[in-house]
C-alpha cells in the first residue's frame, strides 16, 4: 500500500531533504488532501512539533477530523497521544519519545498503549548509519531499528521506519535495512526515506511493507494514478 505523506512546517506544506534543507513549499493543503482523496490512509507529520520550534496544531487536528489518517511528530506524553486520537486520527506516530538513555524506554510505551490502545500506536524508527536517531534526527544512540522493534513489538500496532540516510534524495531506499526491521516483528511495518518509484512501492509491498512517499509525489516523480 501507498501511504501519501503530508509535513507540515509553518503551516504550510514541505518537503525536506535529510529533514533539513527546505526543497519546496506551498499552501496548497486543501488541493493535496483532494489529490489524496482516494488514498485509504494518509501520514500528517508536524514537523515544528517534532524540531521543538512550534506546532501546526489546528490544521493537524482539521485534517483528524476530515480525513483517515496516522499523525506524528512532537507527540511527547500520553495525553496528547489521546487529544489526537479524540480528534480523530487512526494512530499516532510516536519516535523519539520511546527512546530514554539510548534504549527503548518501555515504561512510557505501555502508558501510551494504555492511554490510546496498542493498535493506535505506531512506533516511529528513524535510522541513519544503522542506528536509531532522535530529536529531529540530531542524536544517534547505540541501538539499531530491529532491535529497537522487538523491544517494542508488545505495546505498540506497528511501526514506521525512515532510512534518513536516503530521505528526501529521491535516489531509492536501502531494502536490506527495511527487510531487517520486517524480519525483526510480525506487526505491520511502513517505510519511508527515498521511495520513488513504483517498482519500489511493489517491492515493498511484495515483502508485506507498506510506502510512505513525500518527495516523489509532489515533485511529480511518482503518478499516483496506479495507486489511487
Amino acid at each position: 500500500m501507498l501511504i501519501p505523506s503530508i509535513d507540515l512546517q509553518s503551516g504550510r506544506v514541505v518537503q525536506l531533504v535529510q529533514g533539513e534543507r527546505l526543497a519546496l513549499a506551498t499552501d496548497d493543503l486543501d488541493g493535496w488532501l483532494t489529490r489524496f482523496a482516494a488514498f485509504p490512509i494518509i501520514q500528517v507529520i508536524d514537523l515544528d512539533a517534532a524540531k521543538g520550534t512550534g506546532d501546526n496544531a489546528p490544521l493537524v487536528e482539521r485534517i483528524a477530523r476530515g480525513r483517515s489518517c496516522r499523525v506524528g511528530g512532537g507527540i511527547r506524553s500520553a495525553a496528547r497521544a489521546r487529544a489526537l486520537v479524540t480528534a480523530g486520527a487512526r494512530q499516532v506516530i510516536v519516535g523519539s519519545a520511546l527512546f530514554r538513555e539510548s534504549r527503548p524506554d518501555l515504561g512510557f510505551a505501555a502508558a501510551l498503549a494504555a492511554a490510546v490502545g496498542r493498535d493506535r500506536l505506531v512506533a516511529a524508527l528513524d535510522s541513519r548509519g544503522g542506528r536509531v536517531v532522535v530529536h529531529g534526527w540530531r542524536t544517534a544512540l547505540e541501538i539499531g531499528a530491529a532491535e529497537a522493534a522487538r523491544a517494542l513489538e508488545p505495546f505498540c500496532g506497528g511501526f514506521l521506519y525512515t532510512h534518513v540516510d536516503t530521505e528526501g534524495l529521491m535516489a531509492g531506499t536501502d531494502f536490506a535495512a527495511i527487510e531487517r526491521v520486517r524480519q525483526a516483528t510480525v506487526l505491520p511495518v511502513a517505510a519511508a526515506g527515498g521511495i520513488t518509484t513504483r517498482e519500489e512501492v511493489d517491492r515493498l509491498a511484495a515483502i508485506g511493507v507498506d510506502a510512505v512517499v513525500g518527495m516523489a509525489i509532489y515533485t511529480g516523480a511518482l503518478d499516483l494514478s496506479p495507486f489511487a
